[in-house]
C-alpha cells in the first residue's frame, strides 16, 4: 500500500500546489483501494495496513507518527474527541507516505515554510480521505447540505466538512441560491475563497 501511495510522487522537486494535488490523488488512489463508495469512511483502513500499528494514549499533542525498526507506530491522543482522533489518524498517514519523500515535495516559499507545507498537504489528505468529493456531492444531491448534517454523516468535525465544502465549492453553490435572484446572478460569476484554513484541521507531529 505505501509503495503504490509513493509512486504517485514524482522523483522531482515539486512546488506546494501540486504536493497539494498529490495529496488528494493520494487520497482518493486509498480510497479506491478499499473500494469504499458510500457513507462514512472506517478509520480502521490505516490500523488494518500491514506493518502500521495504531496505539491510542495520552499525549501532549494530538498525534504523532514513527518507524519502531518493524512497524510505523501512529499514535493518537486519546482523550480527543472521535472526530479529531479520525482526521489525525488520516493526517499522521500522510506523513509516513511522504518519509524519505518530503525534500521532493516541500520546498519552502515566501509563504510556507517546508514544514508547514507538509502539515498543510497532510491535512488536505485527511479532509480528501474522509469527505472524498465524489461522496460529499452525491450526499449534496440527496438533500443533505448544512454543515451539521454532513458532519454526522461523514463521522468529522463541522471545521472539516466546511473546509471540504469550500475545496469543492459546493459551499458557493449554496450561498448563491440562497440568495435574492439578483444578487444570485452576480454570485454565479464569482470565484469560491477559501475561507478556512486546512491547516487548523490536522495534527502537528
Amino acid at each position: 500500500m505505501l509503495a503504490t501511495l509513493r509512486s504517485l510522487i514524482p522523483e522531482r522537486a515539486t512546488d506546494f500546489e501540486e504536493a497539494k494535488k498529490i495529496a488528494e490523488l493520494q487520497a482518493n488512489r486509498l480510497l479506491s483501494l478499499f473500494n469504499i463508495t458510500s457513507g462514512a469512511v472506517p478509520s480502521d483502513i490505516v490500523g488494518s495496513l500491514p506493518r502500521v500499528r495504531v496505539i491510542y494514549e495520552d499525549l501532549p499533542v494530538s498525534g504523532t507518527s514513527h518507524w519502531s525498526g518493524t512497524h510505523w507506530i501512529i499514535s493518537i491522543n486519546r482523550n480527543e474527541p472521535p472526530v479529531r482522533q479520525r482526521f489525525t489518524l488520516m493526517h499522521e498517514y500522510k506523513h509516513i507516505i511522504d518519509h524519505g519523500r518530503t525534500h521532493l515535495l516541500y520546498i519552502s516559499n515566501s509563504r510556507y515554510t517546508a514544514a508547514e507545507q507538509a502539515e498543510r498537504a497532510a491535512d488536505q489528505f485527511a479532509g480528501t480521505v474522509l469527505v472524498p468529493k465524489r461522496l460529499l456531492k452525491a450526499a449534496w444531491t440527496r438533500g443533505i447540505q448544512t454543515s451539521s448534517e454532513l458532519a454526522r454523516y461523514f463521522n468529522v468535525s463541522i471545521g472539516a466538512v466546511e473546509v471540504r465544502l469550500n475545496q469543492t465549492r459546493l459551499n458557493a453553490e449554496r450561498d448563491v441560491y440562497a440568495a435574492p435572484p439578483m444578487l444570485a446572478r452576480l454570485a454565479r460569476g464569482r470565484r469560491a475563497f477559501y475561507q478556512r484554513s486546512v491547516a487548523t484541521q490536522g495534527a502537528c507531529s
